[in-house]
């Protein structure tokens, strides 16, 4: 399963070689946007912009909104982890 984590691109690097800064979960990282970027939405207007991002690619582009509830669940899937990695822990002391 691949999974694509939202961020939000902070400001472009390179914009030659198509490459900005996102913010992932408080995390920056440079990413190549390649994928989002065409002649009505150049490398420069894209700071601000929420993205998708996978394996170093911002793959798509998404609203505020999106990102949000996909962050969110993304945590509870986490905390799920969590609790079941417990439940293990426990099961084997039993």
């Amino acid at each position: 399963m691949c999974l694509g984590i939202p961020g939000q691109i902070t400001e472009i690097v390179d914009a030659d070689n198509l490459i900005a800064k996102v913010d992932v979960g408080g995390v920056k990282r440079e990413v190549n946007i390649a994928c989002i970027v065409d002649d009505e939405h150049p490398a420069k207007s894209c700071v601000g912009d929420w993205v998708l991002v996978h394996v170093g690619f911002a793959m798509s582009r998404l609203d505020e909104e999106e990102a949000a509830r996909t962050l969110a669940l993304l945590e509870e899937l986490g905390d799920m982890q969590a609790e079941l990695d417990t439940m293990r822990q426990m099961e084997g002391q039993a």
